[in-house]
């Protein structure tokens, strides 16, 4: 596996990857939680949000970065953050794997890659975020095997 700086020509298969990891999360767990209503008008346009996420996700000369795992050609994952060196943070942003390479360490490697990255961008601790419910439960633990501490909080909608 090579981890590798993303390229304009991944951008068809980190979207394809993200619309395919993200999509039960949105469509599964996160619409018949909220119901119709706040589904729609908080993330009714999802796919289309991910698209103009990614097309934006490289962008060196504003601090935000992102790498793919390739994996003799095939883009397995990939992970994207931001760095913000007066702060000394860095935010992973993003990060996804083909269900296919799932349990392979390709989150591990591409989260340590970023974490490495941050480091050299001047960044002294870094941020990750995610989900408390049953979909997030992986990145949790994957999160929590990277040596992260979480924060408890709550987000609550409400249809008025």
């Amino acid at each position: 596996m090579i981890i590798r700086s993303c390229e304009p020509r991944d951008l068809p298969r980190l979207t394809e990857l993200t619309i395919e990891t993200f999509g039960p999360f949105y469509e599964n767990s996160f619409r018949p939680l909220v119901g119709e209503v706040v589904f729609t008008r908080q993330h009714g346009g999802w796919r289309e949000d991910y698209r103009t996420l990614l097309a934006t996700l490289h962008a060196p000369e504003r601090k935000k970065h992102a790498a793919v795992a390739d994996l003799d050609g095939e883009l397995a994952g990939y992970v994207g953050w931001e760095t913000d060196p007066a702060r000394e943070h860095g935010t992973i942003s993003i990060l996804a794997v083909d269900p296919r390479h799932r349990r392979d360490h390709l989150a591990t490697a591409l989260c340590e890659h970023a974490f490495g990255r941050m480091r050299a961008q001047g960044a002294m601790y870094a941020e990750i975020g995610t989900g408390g419910d049953e979909f997030h439960a992986p990145a949790r633990a994957l999160y929590e095997s990277l040596g992260c501490v979480q924060l408890p909080a709550a987000v609550y909608f409400r249809e008025l």
